[in-house]
């Protein structure tokens, strides 16, 4: 704009009188209000008739670029001048218009030359184009490109053009005939997309103007490529290690490999060159390689693969894949038993080996090392034999009697992490050793056997048990020794050799012995044999097998009953007599009772239920009869009870003279009166002799006793003892006629009875049986007085 205004105080008007025509020249770009020219000096008007003239100016087209100023005459600018935009690129540029003055009706042409000023910078059509050139094109080949633009005429248009500096390229500019320049790229050095696949050029157009301006455009070299690189890999061999529990589609590695190619040539296809193993699977588009099958490190430990990789022109290229299988703990250990000795004997001593071990772990390291340990608290140990291998042995004395078996664990554990285990169980039999003796349920046995038994019968049994086993258990019984005599024994009982029952060989009498043993022996089959005793004591029970037995009073020789003198002046409660009697039974079954069965007079006696005393139970009347007969019965205890019964004959007199007769008219069927005194004196004589034979019975009973003292039993007179009386508690209430023992003799087939004083005193007077061996020992308190005795003797 300055040179506008230089432009403008400078400016000389030319006024040129061709055809009547009125030119000026003004530089464009011209500010608005600016002046052109005086037109009314120029045409020769007044400046102060200008308005009243009515002059005015035309322009042609549709754009009014100057007016008149009526004050001063002068023509100004009134729109922006664009030389480039009026007149394009001509040379010379006009604006033409009409001045019309209309009082003289004239019109005078006005032309005004519109010179250049540089007021554009040379442009291209874009900021930046692309060039493309293939990479094999060779130097020198010559490139057009796209020509700058400058609306500016003159040294205002383009004069030169420059390119950024490279090692590439040069800039080749020409002139044509018309005077533009043009200008050309020339390759200078070859290109390799590869090293550089786009080169960025900077091309300056500048003109001739003042001041200069420029203009510039970016030329994006792009070089095309050729397959000329095959693709390389990052490595040559890749190393990868990888866990084998991975898990199926998990990523292994990932081959790369680059082509410095592009497009086709650069796209890039994977594969296996040679497929040697179908565990892994390679994606041919990026490279991965996963894993298709579970690996194994106890299979498989490594893997190595060749990868072929091919671009898209077919160059082709290879690498190694080498894939470490890391072992994990996956592998539980094994046990094998190679060698088992079963069974083993009970015997057998400590460090006795019994099973041979293998132990193996598939797994490497210390996922593969194992320790073997016993699970349960057995005697037995497990040591280290040698590699892998291991030893089960005895640790302790084994008893088959308190374990016959064992199910022995053994655990093997390795040592990875987490650690694996595995047991295994072996089951090891005990065998028998003959180390037990038979041995009875009970330390002792005693057995209770009724009298009368049946022969044959079994009256009791024994079992022993026997620890160990088959021959060494099976038990054998026999009787080893008894308190019987071996006679006896044989005779009396046996055992089942089997079965341990005991049997009675013949039937056993309780009033002949009464208690036995016997040891009986249990021995094993064993070699050698053990053996073990108990004692079996048998008690044989008493039964009811025995009537009571009179001892007092006998009949006479001829079976006739006994004659007992009673004063007449006995008053009530005389003892008259006592009936003796014994019971070879024991316990209830000889507990006696007596009963009064007949009397002549049943009012004048009563009898003791248990004392056997006949006593009188009132006085003697004179309307009583003199003689009485009364018959008693002795009763046991026994089921069923069993008896004896005795006839007495009761003779009331005061003496025995007046006895006399009534006991002769008795006997004189059977006696004649006139042997009385003979019989008398007989009696007399048998007595004094039974007494000197009882003296020497008794001496040698005493003897006796002391050598078999179980073989001679007394009976006290103490009521009903504990200690196994045979006579009940209310025998209290009455006693025998004497006070008395009585002691039962066990002799065979004989049994001899003794009344014998508590006091040891000798007794007064002796009465003897001879049929039955008794011998009896008053305390001279009883009735039986002299006369009684000489009338015994009468009987006989």
């Amino acid at each position: 704009m300055s040179g506008i205004r230089l432009l403008n105080e400078d400016i000389s008007i030319l006024q040129l009188y061709i055809s009547g025509q009125i030119r000026y020249s003004i530089p464009e770009e011209m500010q608005k209000g600016s002046s052109v020219g005086n037109i009314a000096k120029d045409l020769g008007l007044d400046v102060e008739q200008l308005s009243d003239r009515a002059v005015r100016i035309l322009s042609r087209g549709r754009t009014q670029y100057f007016a008149l100023n009526f004050k001063s005459g002068h023509l100004y600018v009134t729109e922006r001048i664009d030389r480039e935009e009026i007149c394009g690129g001509m040379e010379m540029c006009l604006l033409n218009c009409e001045v019309i003055v209309e009082d003289k009706m004239k019109l005078f042409p006005v032309e005004v030359e519109i010179t250049d000023i540089n007021d554009n910078a040379p442009s291209f059509r874009s900021e930046e184009f692309d060039l493309k050139i293939s990479e094999t094109t060779a130097p020198g080949s010559r490139f057009s490109v796209r020509q700058a633009e400058d609306p500016d005429m003159g040294l205002n248009s383009i004069q030169s053009y420059q390119l950024s500096s490279n090692i590439h390229f040069l800039l080749d500019v020409e002139t044509r005939s018309d005077g533009v320049k043009y200008a050309e790229v020339v390759l200078e050095k070859s290109l390799d997309r590869e090293e550089q696949a786009v080169h960025n050029l900077i091309l300056i157009a500048t003109d001739g103007g003042d001041p200069v301006r420029s203009g510039t455009t970016q030329i994006r070299v792009i070089v095309l490529d050729s397959n000329d690189n095959a693709p390389v890999f990052s490595q040559p061999v890749y190393k990868v290690s990888v866990w084998e529990n991975v898990p199926k589609g998990s990523t292994v590695v990932t081959v790369k490999a680059t082509d410095l190619d592009e497009g086709v040539n650069k796209e890039v296809k994977y594969s296996f060159q040679k497929i040697t193993d179908k565990k892994f699977s390679l994606d041919s588009e990026n490279g991965k390689i996963t894993v298709k099958e579970p690996l194994d490190f106890e299979e498989t430990r490594d893997y190595t693969m060749a990868v072929e990789a091919k671009d898209g022109g077919g160059l082709v290229t290879h690498c190694k894949v080498e894939i470490e299988v890391i072992d994990e703990n996956d592998n539980a250990p094994e046990v094998t038993f190679t060698s088992v000795s079963s069974p083993v004997p009970e015997d057998s001593v400590p460090g006795t080996v019994i099973a041979l071990i293998s132990v193996n772990d598939l797994d490497f390291g210390d996922n593969g090392k194992v320790a073997c340990h016993l699970m349960d608290d057995f005697p037995f140990i497990i040591r280290s034999s040698s590699n892998n291998y291991y030893k089960l042995l005895i640790d302790s004395h084994l008893d088959r009697e308190k374990t016959p078996e064992y199910n022995i664990t053994i655990t093997a554990t390795d040592k990875g992490s987490p650690t694996l285990s595995t047991q295994k169980t072996i089951l090891l039999q005990i065998s028998d050793i003959n180390d037990n003796a038979p041995v009875f349920e009970k330390p002792s046995y005693t057995a209770y056997v009724p009298e009368n038994n049946p022969s044959g019968a079994s009256i009791f049994s024994v079992e022993a048990s026997d620890r160990d086993l088959d021959r060494n258990a099976r038990v054998t019984y026999s009787i080893r020794s008894s308190n019987l005599q071996e006679v006896l024994l044989s005779s009396s009982i046996s055992i089942n050799s089997q079965t341990g029952a005991i049997y009675a060989q013949r039937s056993f009498d309780y009033e002949q012995f009464r208690e036995f043993e016997v040891q009986v022996q249990a021995q094993d089959g064993g070699s050698p044999p053990l053996s073990s005793n108990v004692t079996v004591r048998v008690f044989i029970l008493d039964q009811n097998d025995n009537a009571p037995r009179i001892l007092y009073p006998s009949l006479g020789a001829d079976g006739s009953a006994l004659f007992e003198m009673v004063p007449r002046s006995a008053e009530a409660g005389y003892l008259v007599t006592k009936v003796v009697a014994v019971d070879a039974d024991s316990g209830h079954n000889a507990w006696l009772s007596y009963h009064l069965l007949q009397a002549t007079e049943p009012t004048l006696f009563s009898m003791g239920l248990h004392t056997g005393e006949i006593r009188t139970a009132r006085g003697f009347a004179d309307r009583d009869a003199v003689k009485h007969r009364l018959v008693t019965l002795v009763k046991d205890n026994g089921q069923p009870p069993l008896s004896a019964t005795v006839t007495l004959n009761l003779v009331f007199a005061e003496n025995f003279q007046e006895a006399l007769p009534e006991m002769s008219d008795q006997s004189g069927d059977s006696t004649p009166q006139s042997d009385l005194q003979f019989y008398l004196v007989l009696a007399l004589a048998l007595i004094s002799f039974l007494f000197l034979l009882t003296v020497t019975l008794a001496i040698v009973m005493k003897l006796r006793r002391s050598r078999k003292p179980k073989l001679f039993q007394c009976f006290g007179p103490e009521p009903y003892s504990k200690t196994g009386s045979v006579f009940p508690p209310n025998y209290e209430d009455g006693t025998l006629p004497y006070s008395y023992q009585l002691c039962l003799s066990s002799d065979a087939r004989k049994n001899d009875f003794s009344f014998l004083k508590p006091n040891g005193q000798v007794a007064d007077n002796i009465l003897c049986g001879e049929s039955s061996g008794m011998v009896f020992m008053g305390n001279g308190s009883s009735g039986l007085n002299d006369k009684a005795v000489k009338m015994q003797g009468k009987s006989f």
